[in-house]
Protein backbone atom coordinates (compact mmCIF):
# COMPACT_ATOMS: atom_id res chain seq x y z
CA UNK A 1 0.00 0.00 0.00
CA UNK A 2 1.44 3.29 -1.08
CA UNK A 3 1.91 6.26 1.69
CA UNK A 4 -0.52 8.65 0.39
CA UNK A 5 -2.87 6.09 0.71
CA UNK A 6 -2.37 4.63 4.04
CA UNK A 7 -2.18 8.32 5.50
CA UNK A 8 -5.21 9.16 4.37
CA UNK A 9 -6.96 5.89 5.65
CA UNK A 10 -5.77 7.41 9.09
CA UNK A 11 -6.81 10.43 8.72
CA UNK A 12 -10.32 8.49 7.84
CA UNK A 13 -10.33 6.61 11.02
CA UNK A 14 -8.97 9.60 13.28
CA UNK A 15 -11.85 11.47 11.85
CA UNK A 16 -14.39 9.00 12.40
CA UNK A 17 -13.15 8.54 16.23
CA UNK A 18 -12.90 12.03 16.71
CA UNK A 19 -16.82 12.37 15.25
CA UNK A 20 -18.06 8.94 17.30
CA UNK A 21 -16.27 10.62 20.78
CA UNK A 22 -17.73 13.57 19.62
CA UNK A 23 -21.66 12.45 19.29
CA UNK A 24 -21.09 10.30 22.38
CA UNK A 25 -20.31 13.58 24.53
CA UNK A 26 -22.74 15.92 23.11
CA UNK A 27 -25.72 13.51 21.85
CA UNK A 28 -27.09 12.97 25.70
CA UNK A 29 -27.65 16.71 25.81
CA UNK A 30 -29.76 16.94 23.21
CA UNK A 31 -32.22 14.65 24.83
CA UNK A 32 -35.53 15.85 26.03
CA UNK A 33 -35.29 15.25 29.20
CA UNK A 34 -31.97 15.88 29.64
CA UNK A 35 -32.15 20.05 28.51
CA UNK A 36 -31.94 21.37 31.07
CA UNK A 37 -30.01 19.06 33.49
CA UNK A 38 -26.56 19.58 35.18
CA UNK A 39 -23.69 17.35 33.80
CA UNK A 40 -23.81 15.43 36.94
CA UNK A 41 -27.22 14.59 36.26
CA UNK A 42 -27.10 13.25 32.74
CA UNK A 43 -23.24 11.46 33.37
CA UNK A 44 -24.30 10.03 36.66
CA UNK A 45 -28.17 9.19 36.83
CA UNK A 46 -28.48 7.42 33.91
CA UNK A 47 -27.12 3.52 33.71
CA UNK A 48 -28.07 3.05 30.25
CA UNK A 49 -25.69 6.03 29.46
CA UNK A 50 -22.72 4.52 31.83
CA UNK A 51 -23.57 1.13 29.51
CA UNK A 52 -22.84 2.81 26.24
CA UNK A 53 -19.72 4.63 27.53
CA UNK A 54 -18.53 1.17 28.27
CA UNK A 55 -19.60 -0.52 25.26
CA UNK A 56 -17.84 1.69 23.20
CA UNK A 57 -14.22 0.76 24.17
CA UNK A 58 -13.81 -1.84 21.92
CA UNK A 59 -15.25 0.08 18.62
CA UNK A 60 -12.60 3.12 19.69
CA UNK A 61 -9.52 -0.48 20.29
CA UNK A 62 -11.12 -1.79 17.47
CA UNK A 63 -9.86 1.79 15.93
CA UNK A 64 -6.62 1.78 17.40
CA UNK A 65 -5.66 -1.73 16.16
CA UNK A 66 -7.29 -0.65 12.50
CA UNK A 67 -4.59 2.67 12.36
CA UNK A 68 -1.91 -0.30 13.70
CA UNK A 69 -2.84 -2.14 11.09
CA UNK A 70 -2.81 0.35 8.80
CA UNK A 71 1.15 1.19 9.65
CA UNK A 72 1.79 -2.58 8.97
CA UNK A 73 0.76 -2.18 5.43
CA UNK A 74 2.69 1.23 4.63
CA UNK A 75 5.85 -0.51 5.76
CA UNK A 76 5.13 -3.52 3.60
CA UNK A 77 4.49 -5.51 6.80
CA UNK A 78 1.01 -6.66 6.00
CA UNK A 79 1.44 -10.21 5.89
CA UNK A 80 3.46 -10.32 9.58
CA UNK A 81 2.28 -12.27 12.65
CA UNK A 82 1.33 -8.99 14.08
CA UNK A 83 -0.83 -7.68 11.02
CA UNK A 84 -2.17 -10.86 11.50
CA UNK A 85 -2.75 -9.96 15.76
CA UNK A 86 -4.96 -7.09 14.45
CA UNK A 87 -7.11 -8.57 12.43
CA UNK A 88 -7.92 -10.55 14.88
CA UNK A 89 -8.28 -8.37 17.38
CA UNK A 90 -10.99 -5.99 15.04
CA UNK A 91 -12.70 -9.33 14.62
CA UNK A 92 -13.05 -10.02 18.36
CA UNK A 93 -13.89 -6.30 18.90
CA UNK A 94 -16.42 -6.40 16.41
CA UNK A 95 -17.91 -9.66 18.25
CA UNK A 96 -17.84 -8.04 21.46
CA UNK A 97 -19.95 -4.64 20.19
CA UNK A 98 -21.96 -7.12 19.02
CA UNK A 99 -22.50 -8.59 22.43
CA UNK A 100 -23.13 -5.22 23.74
CA UNK A 101 -25.75 -4.37 21.42
CA UNK A 102 -27.67 -7.46 22.71
CA UNK A 103 -27.34 -6.74 25.86
CA UNK A 104 -28.33 -3.24 25.20
CA UNK A 105 -31.56 -4.23 23.38
CA UNK A 106 -32.25 -6.15 26.68
CA UNK A 107 -32.08 -3.29 28.99
CA UNK A 108 -34.07 -1.33 26.53
CA UNK A 109 -36.97 -3.95 26.19
CA UNK A 110 -37.23 -4.49 29.71
CA UNK A 111 -37.05 -0.84 31.21
CA UNK A 112 -39.52 1.58 30.75
CA UNK A 113 -40.13 3.62 27.82
CA UNK A 114 -42.59 5.19 25.34
CA UNK A 115 -40.08 4.32 21.90
CA UNK A 116 -38.36 1.27 21.81
CA UNK A 117 -38.17 1.58 18.02
CA UNK A 118 -35.59 4.00 17.52
CA UNK A 119 -32.94 2.62 20.10
CA UNK A 120 -34.36 -0.90 18.50
CA UNK A 121 -33.39 0.20 14.87
CA UNK A 122 -29.82 1.48 15.99
CA UNK A 123 -29.47 -1.79 17.80
CA UNK A 124 -29.54 -3.53 14.23
CA UNK A 125 -27.58 -0.90 11.82
CA UNK A 126 -24.90 -1.50 14.43
CA UNK A 127 -25.01 -5.27 14.70
CA UNK A 128 -25.07 -5.54 10.81
CA UNK A 129 -21.93 -3.09 10.78
CA UNK A 130 -20.18 -5.33 13.29
CA UNK A 131 -20.92 -8.35 11.41
CA UNK A 132 -19.71 -7.13 8.09
CA UNK A 133 -16.66 -5.77 9.86
CA UNK A 134 -16.06 -9.60 11.67
CA UNK A 135 -16.97 -10.64 8.63
CA UNK A 136 -14.38 -9.00 6.39
CA UNK A 137 -11.72 -9.50 9.39
CA UNK A 138 -11.87 -12.79 9.12
CA UNK A 139 -11.93 -13.17 5.46
CA UNK A 140 -8.62 -11.24 5.57
CA UNK A 141 -6.89 -13.49 8.03
CA UNK A 142 -7.84 -16.14 6.39
CA UNK A 143 -6.13 -14.55 2.99
CA UNK A 144 -3.20 -13.69 4.51
CA UNK A 145 -2.75 -16.93 6.64
CA UNK A 146 -2.73 -18.81 2.67
CA UNK A 147 0.00 -15.89 1.60
CA UNK A 148 2.08 -16.77 4.24
CA UNK A 149 1.53 -20.52 3.82
CA UNK A 150 2.06 -20.12 0.16
CA UNK A 151 5.65 -17.89 0.74
CA UNK A 152 6.93 -20.44 2.94
CA UNK A 153 6.34 -23.32 0.56
CA UNK A 154 8.21 -21.61 -2.17
CA UNK A 155 10.76 -21.14 -0.10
Amino acid sequence: MRRGASRFLKAVLMLVGIGALALLLWEPHMEGRNAHATPFEIYCNDPFLAYAYVASIPFFFALYQGFKLLGFWAEGNGYSPAAARALQTIRYCALAIIGFVALGEVFIFLGPSDDRAGGVFMGVVITVAAIAVATTMALLERSQRNARHMESATT
